[in-house]
């Protein structure tokens, strides 16, 4: 238990806690735990009143923490991680590496790095169970902020704050579809082709957006933006049907000249940074280091393959 006060919280009710918040429904968490709402309601009631404060925004829709809740999740799951861990050292009898380590990729990285990830840590460290989120950037970076991710690559270039940021590489960005402008089977395209030409994007908070903004500012070229899409699969299918193209990462079918030409941007380049991320607030366990060394290893192995000249 952890001492709040001159009370305590039970371990249980950090569990039931963080269930709440992760279903946003008592009723959702109370039937994951087995345990009857009234009494689920009562465990939180309990809690914010050892806190002096309400954890929890009630409404007919469901529950979702208030700052103070969120504060309050966030230290949970590194409290229950630590607990996790230290049964699981306690039942095998010895400091090997062993719990679980979630971690978020964003698609076009996951492409390249899931699958050598998973393998490395299987032969490695069986004992570890790697728990793989793929989504969005933007999404990973409120799971992140959340807690709910051990760590997570995002496009980043330096540190900001309550995040420590790991250089990994460099991504290039390419032209998916518009077959109908310069050579379809090129490996690449001027930038300059795509003025005016109908885009899908994600919406205008994402970091690629903003990149393709500025440089498409910087070049006068006229910006010609029809959807905002933040859906990675949607925007290729609209590509893939001809009368519109996107902006993604070259790492996705890009060498796969078929239905959906994919060609690097050119003249000039567009990259991005690619990093591992995680928070400074919570504690880094020897199993999460662990995942940070095998990604770190993977990437210097895949380095020439990176290092994609146009």
């Amino acid at each position: 238990m952890e001492p709040v006060g001159d009370k305590f919280v039970d371990v249980r009710q950090l569990r039931y806690f963080v269930a709440v918040v992760e279903a946003g429904s008592l009723s959702k968490a109370a039937l994951k735990l087995a345990i009857s709402q009234p009494s689920l309601s009562q465990q939180i009631v309990e809690m914010e009143g050892d806190m002096g404060l309400p954890l929890l925004l009630r409404s007919w829709s469901g529950v979702r923490p208030t700052e103070a809740g969120l504060s309050m999740y966030r230290h949970a799951k590194t409290i229950l991680g630590q607990v996790e861990q230290m049964r699981a050292e306690v039942r095998r009898g010895e400091y090997e590496l062993s719990g679980p380590v979630a971690i978020g990729l964003p698609t076009s990285v996951a492409t390249v790095i899931a699958v050598p990830l998973f393998d490395r840590m299987r032969s490695r460290y069986p004992g570890i169970e790697l728990q793989i989120i793929e989504s969005m950037s933007g999404s990973l970076s409120e799971l992140l902020a959340n807690g709910r991710l051990d760590m997570a690559i995002l496009f980043r270039e330096t540190e900001t704050r309550g995040i420590s940021v790991i250089p990994l590489f460099n991504e290039l960005l390419s032209v998916h579809g518009a077959a109908w402008i310069g050579d379809p089977m090129a490996r690449s395209l001027p930038l300059s082709m795509l003025s005016g030409v109908p885009l899908v994007l994600p919406g205008k908070s994402n970091g690629l957006r903003l990149l393709v903004e500025r440089t498409f500012a910087a070049e006068r070229l006229e910006l010609n933006v029809v959807a905002d899409i933040d859906s990675l699969p949607t925007m290729l299918s609209l590509a893939r049907r001809g009368s519109v193209a996107t902006i993604l990462s070259g790492f996705i079918t890009i060498g796969s000249h078929g239905e959906l030409p994919a060609r690097y941007l050119v003249e000039p380049t567009l990259e991005r940074s690619v990093a591992l991320c995680r928070l400074n607030s919570v504690p880094q366990t020897a199993a999460s280091r662990a995942v940070q060394d095998c990604i770190q290893a993977i990437v210097a192995d895949l380095a020439p393959s990176l290092k994609v000249t146009p």
